[in-house]
């Protein structure tokens, strides 16, 4: 039984086209047909498609880009519950797929599918952009609606994935077969430069553009959001051009009931007699109630299947590029000299780079060896590209260790650390007594001083009095502090005429991982200062020796900050600000040169060069090159073409369960960063063993295998042949 035959005039979107000559027929009605692209073959509703692509990616790869730093600085998420809702999200999104194929194949058909799927992914963008808006409501209302719209944005996204792309085959005649692949070349580029240009532009609208006073999320939502409402303006535009087919039955239900039907009957029948004769292949105990080929087929398909077992674990490591990765660029200095990157946009390096390495592989390196007679398999090319994923990941616990070997230390148990900060005209000696710690400071600190580094101090408990001995013009001064504990303090000394006094500050506990510089203020003025910074509202620092609480801004220089007191408008050049620094600023008076600004830091910048994140990002692009494009186009080549969509089914599910391993590991595995890469790089080692063994044992079926007798006598007809490729093929 050949399946090409069956419902011919369903099922098959190609026929042989025979060179003998062929007996007339009666005549027909004459078909629509649909209107070209300038007089070419290309039908012109693919333009509709090919840009509904571009831009319904771009708003995928848009918001999903600035969304694990959304949950970290927005709605204040740990780093872990970060990462497990991003890659909770993404498997999502992998799993949809399978109900949007069944929608469409048994149900809607692809065409309506696409439009009420987009307009329930529209309203997930909706609601994810209204989840950004700081003023609308509370950190629970804005939890809810980022929730509700990131399972629709899933929902949508999934469901239309499966038939976007098919839909733009259905459109071509049987006769082009050569324009309609290279529609799919087109498509794909689409999809890459939707991802391309969104990954740059959309942490830009977050970090560089300031909304309600801090980073605008809704904005960098929003705009992802309003190009899926062109994406869904374009596609119905295009409506009256389409070819529409109706709905064909799904192939991916019909193999799940074969093989479950297949289990039950087996298990049944062993169970009622002995005498029950043995049948070579488990599958085919479903010979009772499926139709030969159909059974072959799916014996072809599960020796597939079999191989994608250990797949999810490589897929585990792939899409950490948006959370794990993005939370280490937050560490790390963005400035390039000629350009500063957010962390987030780092992202923009996979598909530049898939662009590039995709010709590089195929027209360079493996050519080169197997002009070197080496035989590089796919199998072969699969295992590499997981290894060069463990190596890219290896490369990532190298830079984490690096980053934290730059961090300042951290005061452990009943220890803080001290600096003194001495504002007075002249020098002061400051004495810490009892505690054996009388010694640290044992030099006069002169006025404006910068400490260089901070005390560590020992406590006997976890929280205490301290003990300051202060001379001052040959005045001695006694004071205490309270400490606690674990935290860093400047002890801040302040002059009125002859007397010394003394405050102690508590200073930031840790660095600001998202890249975005922190500040604070002294006003040594008699008159309150209220300072500008940014769209939030002004900051105002109290007078005489007044200190503010810590105020967020983006990395940049400042070299006109306005401020003014109750008579009086005046500027401050507050320099460099860079990347994960906190500042002390001291507004001072004391020079012939007016109001200025004293500049010291509280906490270093970024030390590491964000650059160093490019040898882990060409490695994990190289892993993917080789992995994905090759993993898919063999399968094809070792499955019937009847089961090309559940072939695409199972990939994608592959890749949801890459995405949930992610969400079990930053949950329960409890460790450090460095730890963690090193873990997934040894896991997929593992994997890449086994899977080494599975492809050893592995036996490729030829071409001529996988068809029956009558496709072989077809696949002869090179000269005016075509693709048998069904309807059902999603890809």
């Amino acid at each position: 039984m050949n399946p090409f035959q069956k419902n011919e005039s369903k099922e098959t979107l190609f026929s042989p086209v025979s060179t003998e000559e062929v007996q007339p027929r009666p005549s027909s009605p004459p078909k629509w047909s649909p209107p070209k692209i300038c007089g070419s073959s290309y039908p012109l509703s693919i333009a509709f498609i090919v840009v509904n692509e571009f831009c319904e990616r771009f708003s995928y790869y848009g918001m999903k880009a600035v969304l694990t730093l959304y949950f970290l600085y927005f709605l204040h998420w740990s780093e872990d519950t970060s990462t497990s809702v991003y890659h909770a999200f993404s498997s999502l999104c992998y799993f949809t797929p399978i109900l949007g194929a069944a929608i469409a194949d048994s149900w809607l058909g692809k065409f309506k599918t696409i439009i009420y799927l987009s307009l329930v992914y529209v309203l997930g963008h909706v609601l994810k952009s209204l989840g950004a808006i700081p003023i609308l409501g509370g950190k629970l209302a804005h939890t809810i609606l980022s929730l509700i719209g990131l399972s629709l944005i899933a929902l949508g996204t999934g469901g239309i994935k499966p038939c976007v792309a098919a839909f733009g085959g259905d459109q071509f005649e049987e006769k082009h077969a050569e324009e309609r692949t290279r529609y799919f070349s087109v498509f794909y580029l689409s999809i890459n430069a939707g991802s391309l240009i969104s990954t740059f532009i959309t942490p830009m609208l977050r970090g560089d553009v300031q909304c309600f006073g801090e980073d605008c999320y809704a904005l960098a939502f929003g705009v992802p959001g309003l190009l899926m409402v062109i994406a869904l303006v374009v596609f119905v535009m295009g409506s009256k051009m389409y070819k529409k087919p109706p709905p064909e039955g799904n192939i991916v239900a019909q193999v799940i009931k074969c093989i479950w039907f297949a289990i039950s009957n087996r298990f049944k029948n062993q169970n009622r007699a002995r005498n029950v004769p043995k049948r070579q292949h488990w599958l085919d105990w479903a010979a009772e109630k499926y139709p030969k080929q159909l059974i072959m087929d799916v014996k072809a398909l599960t020796r597939i299947l079999f191989l994608y077992i250990p797949l999810p674990m490589f897929w585990a490591l792939l899409d950490q590029q948006g959370s794990r990765w993005t939370l280490q660029a937050t560490k790390m200095n963005g400035n390039l000299g000629f350009f500063v990157l957010q962390p987030d946009q780092m992202q923009v390096l996979n598909p530049f780079l898939v662009l590039i390495f995709i010709p590089l592989f195929d027209l360079a390196i493996y050519r080169l060896i197997a002009k070197c007679g080496i035989n590089f398999s796919s199998l072969r090319k699969m295992a590499v590209g997981m290894i060069l994923a463990c190596l890219a990941f290896a490369v990532a616990a190298i830079v984490e260790i690096k980053i934290n070997g730059m961090a300042p230390p951290q005061p452990g148990s009943q220890e803080i650390f001290l600096k003194v900060l001495n504002l007075a005209d002249d020098e002061v000696e400051v004495t810490v007594l009892g505690n054996g710690n009388n010694s640290l400071l044992a030099e006069s600190i002169k006025s404006f001083q910068k400490p260089t580094h901070y005390l560590k101090l020992h406590l006997h408990s976890k929280s205490q009095y301290f003990h300051f001995h202060l001379k001052y013009h040959n005045l001695s001064v006694h004071t205490e502090h309270s400490v606690v504990e674990n935290n860093r303090y400047t002890v801040i000394l302040h002059a009125d005429g002859n007397i010394i006094s003394s405050m102690m500050v508590k200073d930031a506990e840790n660095k600001t991982n998202n890249g975005i510089t922190a500040v604070r203020f002294i006003n040594t003025l008699h008159k309150d200062v209220n300072i500008s910074l940014g769209t939030d509202g002004p900051l105002t620092v109290h007078k005489d020796y007044g200190v503010s609480a810590y105020r967020t801004v983006p990395r940049g220089e400042y070299p006109a900050v306005p401020c003014k007191t109750e008579d009086k408008e005046f500027s401050l050049n507050l320099g460099l600000l860079d990347f994960g620094a906190s500042y002390l600023l001291v507004i001072s008076n004391i020079t012939n040169k007016g109001l200025q600004v004293w500049k010291t830091e509280d906490t270093l910048a970024n030390q590491m060069s964000i650059a160093w994140q490019l040898p882990q990002y060409a490695l994990v692009t190289a892993a993917e090159v080789m992995f994905s494009v090759t993993g898919l186009e063999f399968s094809y080549s070792q499955a019937p073409s009847s089961m090309k969509s559940v072939l695409q089914a199972a990939w994608l599910l592959t890749v949801a369960f890459g995405n949930i391993i992610v969400l079990v590991v930053a949950q329960f595995s409890g460790l450090v960063q460095w730890a963690e890469f090193i873990l997934f790089s040894l896991l997929l080692l593992v994997v890449c063993l086994i899977f080494s063994i599975m492809s050893y044992y592995y036996v490729p079926v030829k071409s001529k295998e996988i068809h029956g007798p009558e496709d072989k006598q077809n696949l002869h007809m090179q000269g005016k042949m075509v693709n048998l490729e069904t309807k059902n093929t999603k890809l």
